[in-house]
């Protein structure tokens, strides 16, 4: 069982990878390895950072032989993904759209289908997008097919979009990461089967 927390923050240790580590940790605990990528990462030696529609169906070519490569290869091994976000113009990050637009190959072979996935987000001031942030992120999940939860549980309440937080707050965001970790492993778990490798 591999959870994957992808942080599509330019900053590998703010508030969307600090929460990313909690609801990890969680999701360890649940008895899941669990691995942090960073978008920007993947993205490195990229000569065209973002997708161009270069192909299709979608070969692959631009990111064969990549760090890309590298990172798409263990999102296909994934049976859980958490995609992280701070709140850009009240949207996802270009790094995270950037990598996510570059995964036209894996949509067309069907290697998220059944993945379970959730969002967390960081947001720079209260009320500033976080919300449509997460919408985005199941948004783009569920284009890939993947199986989209929230942060509620039995142990908790029914839940909502996923995790977030106001960067620099310390408000509950962690608190409901934990629950979005445990949360994800869980299903992620009683779905193994649906998962066609």
């Amino acid at each position: 069982m591999l959870i994957i927390g992808l942080n599509g923050s330019p900053r590998p240790d703010g508030g969307t990878a600090r929460l990313l580590q909690t609801a990890l940790a969680a999701a360890a605990t649940a008895g899941a390895q669990t691995l942090l990528l960073h978008a920007v990462e993947g993205l490195k030696g990229q000569k065209v950072p973002f997708c161009v529609h270069c192909s299709s169906p979608c070969s692959g070519e631009c990111y064969k032989d990549t760090r890309l490569a590298e990172f798409f290869n263990l999102l296909c091994r994934a049976d859980g993904l958490l995609l992280g976000s701070p709140v850009y113009f009240g949207t996802v990050s270009a790094p995270l759209k950037a990598f996510w637009d570059k995964t036209r190959k894996l949509r067309k072979e069907k290697m998220l289908l059944n993945v379970v996935g959730a969002g967390v987000v960081c947001g720079g001031s209260r009320f500033g997008g976080q919300e449509p942030t997460l919408e985005t992120l199941a948004a783009m999940m569920l284009c890939h097919g993947m199986t989209v939860v929230g942060d509620g549980h039995y142990d908790a309440d029914p839940g909502h979009l996923g995790a977030c937080i106001r960067y620099g707050e310390e408000d509950d965001g962690f608190e409901r990461a934990k629950i979005l970790g445990q949360r994800v492993a869980e299903v992620a778990w009683a779905t193994q089967h649906l998962r066609k490798r």
